[in-house]
């Protein structure tokens, strides 16, 4: 139970300053018109905004600096993204809400015990552009089936990573906090995936959130049952009844199917890291591999200030902690005076407590508000962060594909030196070898489908290389808005809080001040 005076520092309310309005209406404009000076903003003086003379004074009379830039935080409600990049989305707003457990008819987990509790499906709503509105329900699976499809069919863009799912999900799922987290993290990676210029426009994202009942898009199929196909197809490839074609070659072969084709790109790198030899096409872009070893030069400084942010927000909410125990200490230790005293200088101390208590309190929810803020706008070296996972398996996607070029230019070369030895050994018979012009001529076709699916894929290693070209210059023009814009809140945030905190404790000061005097006169 708390006492009086602790109720009552509960209930205390923060002063605010009722010109707050028109002064930030009028930093908004001036902010508007810095803007239109050419070059970086951080580079350029800021324009000063300008007030209005006071009626009684011949001087301008400007309100306090917390007053002027300091806006409060919002809430997005829901909006896609605040980031420039984001107006290039077909979708307004995208929520995901209301997780309901349902009952699982079939048992499809692996691990003995788990997956009977059921899964849950969650409600997500969007709004496009052009004003439909959509409420569809999916479960977590529906979400791991999109990110397949779209890893499947934008390789080399940066495409955000969806959230992990949990190692033993029939027990974990219980957790109502889990539940939460996983909520929040679908709805952040659908306002992700909506914010990108190209994935926003894609067919699956609009299928994912528009189509009602299951979701249409070609299920994932497990890794043992990929694996299980290939391991039927190996023979028929062993035997050349089997090759690999050109619609296959557009993605990668680590997903099970092909067997084959794993251990021949297996050999390939081999050859290429181990034994020396240099392939047919190689990684020539240097343009490409500077940039690629400043991204990771940047994943590395995104990675020291992160951790550095967390550290700055884990001490402004100690200190903000400690301040508020240290007012309620105040408001005990006045309580205590105030009860005992036998003089009237001791009532008289114990009421100039009070303030200071009060004031600590003030002081200890402005800190808390500061460090709310303070995520807020640091949260973007997080985000940035995160985007670096996108950015190694877009890097990924350009070296797979090399690969497959490497590994089908390889396979070209080997069954053309057949062929030339086949139609060297038939020409030193009479009348040809039958036998062997017969598998000169199976050869050849297999060349040709050899050779259209190396077509397929210097095409698929073409297109992935403009997407990551694009995509890294986008990323720049991204990450130099953030960062500003980060920079800009910080500052701003910091600087009207500590204004704020400041002014607390100036009001108690002068109070004290007075309090000081008569004490003095009191002495003399």
């Amino acid at each position: 139970m708390m006492g009086p005076e602790e109720e009552s520092m509960e209930t205390l309310t923060l002063a605010t300053s009722v010109a707050t309005t028109t002064a930030a209406s009028d930093y908004h404009s001036a902010i508007s018109a810095s803007q239109e000076i050419p070059g970086d903003p951080l580079l350029s003086a800021p324009v000063p905004p300008t007030f209005a003379l006071s009626p009684s004074s011949s001087f301008v009379d400007p309100p306090s600096y917390s007053d002027v830039v300091f806006t409060p935080f919002n809430p997005s409600n829901g909006a896609v993204s605040s980031s420039p990049s984001s107006s290039t989305s077909n979708y307004l707003r995208i929520t995901v809400s209301d997780p309901v457990q349902e009952s699982e008819t079939v048992s499809t987990s692996l691990v003995p015990g788990s997956g009977s509790g059921g899964y849950f499906t969650y409600l997500i709503t969007s709004r496009a552009k052009d004003g439909t509105d959509s409420r569809i329900r999916r479960r977590f699976r529906d979400f791991v089936t999109l990110a397949d499809r779209l890893a499947e069919s934008h390789r080399g863009l940066f495409v955000p990573v969806r959230p992990d799912k949990g190692v033993v999900e029939g027990r974990v799922m219980k957790s109502a906090d889990f539940i939460e987290q996983r909520r929040i993290a679908l709805e952040r990676y659908l306002r992700r995936l909506a914010a990108h210029p190209v994935i926003g426009k894609s067919d699956e994202l609009r299928v994912f959130l528009q189509a009602e009942g299951r979701l249409p898009l070609p299920t994932t199929t497990d890794v043992a049952s990929r694996m299980l196909d290939g391991a039927v197809r190996l023979p028929r490839q062993l035997s050349g009844a089997d090759v690999t074609g050109p619609e296959e070659v557009v993605q990668p072969a680590k997903g099970g199917r092909d067997l084959l084709r794993i251990f021949k790109e297996l050999k390939q790198t081999v050859t290429n890291e181990w034994v020396g030899s240099r392939p047919a096409v190689v990684e020539e872009d240097r343009e490409f591999l500077d940039r690629k070893d400043k991204m990771q030069d940047l994943e590395l400084q995104l990675t020291t200030s992160s951790e550095h942010a967390e550290t700055l927000v884990k001490a402004q909410q100690d200190i903000g902690e400690t301040m508020g125990e240290l007012g309620l200490a105040f408001i005990k230790l006045t309580k205590f005076e105030t009860e005992e005293a036998t003089f009237e200088s001791q009532r008289t101390r114990a009421a100039e407590m009070k303030k200071v208590a009060t004031a600590a309190v003030k002081a200890s929810r402005l800190y808390r508000e500061l460090n709310a803020q303070t995520v807020k706008h640091l949260d973007t070296l997080h985000e940035h962060l995160g985007i670096m996972l996108s950015v190694h398996t877009a890097f990924s996607d350009r070296s797979s594909a090399l690969l497959t070029v490497q590994t089908l230019m390889s396979d070209l070369s080997s069954l053309n030196s057949r062929v030339e030895k086949l139609e060297a050994a038939s020409s030193k018979i009479f009348g040809g070898d039958r036998a062997r012009l017969r598998r000169v001529e199976e050869l050849k076709e297999t060349i040709r489908v050899t050779e259209n699916a190396k077509c397929c894929a210097v095409k698929e290693y073409e297109r992935i290389k403009d997407n990551n070209r694009s995509e890294l210059e986008r990323l720049d023009r991204q990450r130099h808005d953030d960062l500003l814009s980060m920079l800009k809140g910080f500052v701003i945030s910091q600087v009207g809080y500590y204004e704020k905190i400041g002014s607390v404790w100036e009001t108690v000061a002068d109070e004290m001040h007075v309090y000081s005097r008569e004490v003095e006169i009191s002495e003399q």
